[in-house]
């Protein structure tokens, strides 16, 4: 396995646990996404200074669905709430089963759509089959294109790390990056971050899951690499956490109106992160996540208090 067991639904927290005091605020996270006169944050990509809206998009399980029209309609939508709101990091990999595919498909039936920042991942071992890889993901999910490739939970780093570079050379992929979720390869993911020259990498952190903040974060931020966030909710643990709980009323102090915000919020409010990554297959959860972009983050005592929340 080289990713975690499916999250719970967070329907289920939010429906059967936090009851009357948060309807008002799942009413208002079940709204479109936030006007055009809101602009979602972003952060500059240290080694291009090109800003990145600070919401991205996974697609682990989530995007992984068939060809028929009610399992594509909800992602229709979600893409389309995704990148109305000013959002466009869709974080992607050939280890997703059919997720890369239905990207590309769903954006196609999207003409209109702001151009999203596409990132994917190469997965196998062997040169050839990396390429066979690369090029098979490019058609699939980018129709021709893509912004970030990064090498999947460093699977053969460093056979793909140079043909990812010559890639970047040639003008056929715009940034390069690699991936783990495991805190056993931090070690690792230091090193490079050190000794490589990398554009992004890609890690797990969360409220609840801090182990990035004591060597990983500070040393993409010494190194100008861009970071990217994996299970910014725990898994889901996060919501099963505060189920039946109402959100604290002092996060409307950092313009924070759901769980899903608190969470996200957290995240951004390190200044090394550039884009959590939550998956999902809600048009009414991404409504939510997109809005943790807007408005203002939580300062460094602000973070403290938010992770004493799950103390009490």
């Amino acid at each position: 396995m080289s990713q975690p067991p499916s999250p719970p639904s967070r329907r289920d927290v939010l429906v059967t646990g936090l009851g009357a005091a948060l309807l008002p605020r799942l009413a208002h996270a079940a709204q479109p996404a936030p006007t055009p006169k809101a602009t979602m944050l972003t952060r500059p990509i240290p080694k291009s200074g090109e800003a990145l809206p600070v919401i991205g998009l996974g697609t682990w399980q989530t995007f992984d669905v068939g060809a028929s029209p009610a399992e594509r309609a909800p992602l229709k939508d979600v893409l389309q709430r995704f990148l109305d709101s000013g959002a466009r990091l869709i974080d992607s990999s050939p280890m997703y089963g059919r997720a890369e595919r239905v990207v590309g498909d769903v954006l196609a039936q999207l003409p209109d759509a702001p151009r999203p920042f596409l990132a994917t991942k190469v997965w196998t071992t062997g040169k050839q089959a990396g390429l066979e890889q690369l090029e098979t993901s490019v058609r699939d999910m980018g129709r021709g294109r893509m912004d970030l490739l990064q090498v999947h939970n460093l699977v053969d780093w460093r056979t793909h790390l140079p043909v990812l570079r010559e890639w970047k050379a040639k003008g056929r992929v715009r940034y390069v990056g690699i991936t783990h979720y495991q805190k056993s390869a931090f070690p690792e993911l230091e090193r490079l971050l050190k000794e490589e020259t990398l554009d992004f990498i890609q890690l797990p952190y969360s409220l609840t899951d801090r182990e990035a903040e004591k060597r990983l974060l500070p040393a993409a931020a010494a190194n100008g690499v861009a970071v990217l966030v994996m299970q910014p909710f725990a898994t889901g643990n996060l919501f099963s956490r505060v189920k039946g709980r109402a959100l604290p009323e002092w996060a409307q102090e950092f313009d924070c109106d759901s769980w899903a915000q608190f969470f996200l919020k957290f995240i951004l409010g390190h200044p090394a992160v550039n884009c959590p990554l939550p998956a999902t297959s809600n048009p009414r959860h991404v409504a939510d996540n997109v809005r943790a972009g807007f408005g203002r983050m939580p300062d460094a005592k602000t973070r403290e208090r938010m992770a004493r929340v799950l103390d009490t």
